[in-house]
């Protein structure tokens, strides 16, 4: 079976590190799915690339053609990746107009992977004090591992550890493909973690 997940980056250069830690989620999304005899099919929306559509739906509630596409596709998604770089302690003003202009219950019961890039790890808050926040309220099921990348954390040793990047990317990936797979959204934990795809990933990670 295919499934479907779409990824919502929110990086405003190009290229950006916010891009970059979503395709590195989205590679071990991949395999976890695989790791459970299953496909995925991800949609990416870079949310800069309808800044416009956005600024017009907000000031006439109508949506444009564009932005009325990438609705119908966020609707069809079996999953979530949510990625925003932290302006003021906070997403981004553009990231969360994109979330704004979405039907109020399309994310409901969505398996949801959130994720946020910062300059230092002193914004890492911003997981637990503002996105999780904002995804209980559109009721999207958020996977318990979040994903915090500072500058850092894309150099070589910060990544090495216990709880480094590619660990965190891993096993936030290996909570939505539970979920995705099993339709269990009541933990987003699973219990099997031995797939041989998955296994590569990580391992490519950490050399």
């Amino acid at each position: 079976m295919t499934r479907r997940v779409i990824v919502v980056t929110g990086g405003l250069s190009q290229p950006s590190s916010t891009r970059l830690l979503s395709d590195r989620i989205s590679g071990a999304v991949i395999a976890a799915i695989e790791a459970r005899g299953e496909s995925l099919d991800v949609d990416i929306v870079e949310v800069r690339d309808v800044a416009g559509d956005l600024a017009t739906m907000m000031s006439t509630q109508v949506a444009t053609s564009a932005l009325a596409d990438i609705r119908e596709r966020v609707s069809r998604a079996d999953g979530l990746m949510a990625v925003t770089p932290v302006f003021t302690a906070s997403y981004s003003g553009l990231f969360k107009m994109f979330f704004d202009a979405l039907d109020p219950d399309v994310l409901r019961g969505t398996p949801t992977i959130i994720a946020a890039t910062a300059g230092s790890a002193r914004h890492s808050l911003v997981l637990d004090h503002a996105m999780r926040p904002l995804f209980a309220f559109l009721g999207a099921v958020v996977v318990p591992t979040g994903i915090f990348a500072a500058t850092e954390d894309f150099g070589g040793g910060a990544n090495r550890g216990e709880d480094g990047l590619p660990r965190r990317i891993c096993r936030a990936a290996d909570e939505l493909a539970a979920m995705m797979v099993t339709g269990n959204t009541a933990s987003g934990v699973s219990e099997d973690r031995s797939g041989s795809a998955f296994e590569a990933f990580l391992g490519s990670h950490l050399k």
